[in-house]
Parts: structure tokens; sequence; C-alpha cells
């Protein structure tokens, strides 16, 4: 009889404070990333510049995040995470004070390349800390805490943003930066442990420099993609150039023994399908935030604070999700959850485009509420299931490898988007964006995200069920 209590004694779960502690840094990522968007036009006024010169602080930032992504997992390995995150707050903490106090574009610009070496680090090597340091039972659990602030920063973003540059200085925008990242270093002093692999290896240099040169030109020329801020000659070249020095890292890869980025983890299927399938899900997740932003205030007239305080119930839904979660991922499995919530993202995605300037408020934060919910609950489950057969010794690059896709959704979700919008506006004979013209792209963007389900469906019913808790009936 004790043997059966003790069987159905349910494990305490993880505590919330050290995802909490790594989720303040994603926190401070995206609220940054954000909040800069609606703040450009008066940047640009206050530095003198048109704003889509300006758009340059925007894309140092990527470009820089991108290049060093890759190396994230080796310094961490080398120099102790812990340490390595520490010092990747100060960093964004001092470059975001270089943001605040610049007085010319190229000083934004260079803050901001300051900025993003510190932004690939964090969230990475945060992450790795939280694999090595739960449980593979309770990490679903500890996802859901980390995943909170990170989808708050662009729910927050935009009201915050527009709120700053409207009663403010949009120099605040970067300020709020430091009392985050001074809490931050002082509560991972205290609870985080300083994890590493004891083993050391040599930096693959030329890896980094093929890695970077390719992250470099995709997310460059992905970002471009039909703003008609480059010529298509140039955004091509990137593109391909981005492309060939993938093309010629994979060769690279081939004769490495410890590549940069580890390709060998592509075989493990949770893992291939978590961050290939899962760049399908995460394009939609990125394009989402710009295209909403499009429709609330070219298409309904809204400012930027109406529309960013409209949106506020994304976070609403993606604070439900985190109880539900765990339970609902160790009921139906990852298979299952990825599979049906890939089809019901897409349609919530697509719905969007039904929106009128006449549709209720209360319908329109209805809808962001249940849509916040389950793209939270997607992208939990992604980061689970994306580590769930990962051996601990290849933890580190698979962190690398998993920020780089992210990265590249994000990327990839915003140039499809705008791609999209500017084929229609081609197609309507017009210049003008407005509601006819985004609402048509909301379903392409959805009907593109269930490319997931290639990758889906394919999974054995038990796949990551270290992770899951899930035991299919047939079991």
């Amino acid at each position: 009889m004790a043997a059966e209590l003790g069987s159905t004694a349910r494990t305490p779960g993880p505590s919330p404070l050290l995802p909490m502690i790594i989720g303040s840094a994603l926190f401070m990522q995206n609220l940054d990333s954000t909040a800069i968007v609606n703040a450009l036009p008066t940047m640009a006024r206050s530095l003198h510049q048109d704003p889509l010169i300006l758009n340059l602080a925007i894309t140092a930032y990527l470009l820089s995040a991108a290049v060093f992504l890759p190396i994230s997992g080796w310094i961490a390995d080398r120099f102790g995470a812990k340490t390595v995150f520490q010092c990747a707050m100060i960093g964004f903490a001092v470059s975001s004070l270089f943001c605040g106090l610049a007085g010319t574009l190229w000083q934004i610009v260079a803050a901001r390349i300051l900025q993003g070496m510190a932004g690939a680090m964090m969230a990475p090597v945060g992450r790795l800390v939280l694999l090595r340091s739960v449980p593979k039972s309770q990490l679903v659990q500890a996802l859901a805490y980390l995943t909170i602030p990170g989808i708050l920063g662009p729910v927050l973003g935009p009201p915050i943003g527009g709120f700053i540059v409207t009663f403010l200085s949009w120099r605040w925008i970067f300020f709020i930066n430091l009392p985050i990242s001074l809490l931050g270093v002082v509560l991972t002093g205290l609870f985080m442990p300083n994890v590493r692999e004891a083993a050391k290896t040599r930096l693959d240099l030329r890896g980094f420099v093929l890695s970077g040169l390719s992250l470099a030109g995709l997310v460059f020329g992905l970002e471009n993609v039909g703003r008609s801020v480059m010529p298509p000659a140039a955004v091509a070249l990137l593109l391909g150039g981005g492309a060939f020095c993938g093309w010629l890292y994979v060769l690279h890869f081939r004769r490495t023994q410890h590549a940069v980025l580890d390709l060998g983890l592509l075989k493990i299927q949770t893992f291939r399908t978590a961050t290939l399938g899962g760049l399908f899900s995460r394009m939609g997740q990125g394009a989402t935030p710009f295209l909403l932003a499009l429709l609330l205030q070219l298409g309904f007239g809204l400012s930027a604070f109406q529309a960013g305080v409209l949106t506020l119930a994304n976070g609403a839904g993606a604070l439900m999700m985190r109880a539900t979660a765990s339970p609902t991922i160790r009921r139906f499995g990852f298979k299952r959850v990825l599979t049906g919530n890939a089809v019901v993202t897409a349609a919530i995605l697509a719905s969007y485009g039904l929106f009128t300037a006449r549709t209720p408020h209360w319908l329109l934060i209805a809808s962001l509420l249940v849509g916040g919910f389950f793209r939270s609950l997607q992208f939990t489950s992604l980061q689970a299931l994306t580590y769930a057969d990962v051996p601990p010794a290849a933890m580190s690059r698979a962190t690398s490898f998993g920020g780089v896709f992210q990265q590249l959704a994000q990327s990839v979700g915003v140039g499809a988007a705008a791609f999209l919008i500017r084929m229609v506006l081609n197609l309507r004979h017009t210049s003008t964006v407005g509601v006819a013209e985004i609402a048509p792209v909301f379903v392409m963007v959805a009907l593109l995200s269930l490319g997931a389900l290639a990758f889906t469906i394919p999974l054995p019913a038990d796949a990551g069920s270290e992770v899951s808790r899930h035991r299919p009936s047939s079991a």
C-alpha cells in the first residue's frame, strides 16, 4: 500500500525563480526590439535622419545577434554559463546606456551592434542553464515559466514604446533596461548555477566565419524583402551570398570534428521536427505583431499607443497558458499537441484577416486573447521538444543551433509578410496599404505556417515521452 501511495505521489514542480530570472533577459530583449519600432520616427526627427535610414539601428542588432549566436554554447562551456550570462546582461545594460546617450546615427548603430552581441549570449546561455538544471520530467513546466517573459516583451513593447515617445523622451526606451539588467545580475549571482562542460574544445574559427556570413546575409536580406529600402538586386545578392556561405559551411561541417554548429543534431527526429518544422510555426508568430501593427494603425487609423493597448490581450492569453501547458502535453503528447495546435493557430491567424474598422473591440480582444494562448502553447511545446532527446554532452551546441533557427524564423516571418504585402499591392495596382491589402496576407501566412505539419505528423505517438510524461494508450 505504501509503495502504491509512493508511486502515485505527485512530483513537486520546478521553482519558477530560475526560469523567471532567465526570462528577464528575454523580456528585456523583446521589449527593446518591439518598442524601438514605434519610436523610429521620433528618433529620426531627434537625430535629423530619414526613418528609413535609421532602420539601420534595428538591422544592426539583428545582424550582430545572428553572427554571434553560433558561438554562444562554446563560450558558455569555456567560461561557465553563469559568468557568461552575467557578463551578457552587463553588456546589454552598458550598450543600452550608449544607445540612450547617442547623438548621431553611427553612434546608435555602433551601440546596437554591441547590444546584439550581448543579446546573442543571453537567451541561448540562459536556456542552457535551465536545461542542465531541471530534470527532463519537469522541463515543460519550467519552459512555461520561461516563455511568459519572452512573450510579454513583444506584447508590452508597442504600448510602452508608444507611451514613452508620446510623454517622455525616446531615450528612455533604452534607459529602462538598466534597472532590469541590474536586478538580473544580482539574482543571477545568488541563484544561478555555473554549469559548464568539463571537456574543452578549440573554437571552430572557420566555421564561425562561414556561419556568421551566411546568417548575416540571410537575416539582412530577409529583413529587406518587400520594404523598398534596398534595390531588389541587392536583396537577391544578400540572400544568394548567405545561401552560398551556408553551403560552404555544410561542406566544412562534414570534415570538421567540433564544428561551431552541429548539423548532426538534425539526425535526432524530435530536434529536427522542433527546429525545421518549428521554423514554419515561428514564422507565423514572427509575422503576427508586424501585420497586426499595420492593420490596426494603417488599416483602422488607431494610434501606436491604442494599437499596443489592444494587443495586450495576446500577453494575457500567454499568461493563461502557463497553468495548462504541462497537463495538456502530458495528456495528449507532443505529436497531437503540435499537430492540432498548428491547425488551430493557423485558423486564428487567418481569422484576423476578417477584422474591419467596425469590428467591436471586445471581439478583437477576445480573438487576440485566444490567439495568444494557443501561440504560447505551441512555442512552449516546441521549446520542450527541441531538447527532449538531445544527449547532455551536446546540449550547449543544441541551444546555439536552436537560437539560430529562432532568429531566422523571426526574420523569415517578417520578410515573408512584407513580401506578400508588396505582391498584393502590385496585383491591386496601388501603393497605399489598407485593410484590403493586409487582410489576405494573414491568410497566406497562416497557410505557410501549416508547413509544420509535414514534420509533426510523422512523429511517433510517444515522441519526447521522457519530457512530456505522456504514455500512449496503445502502450
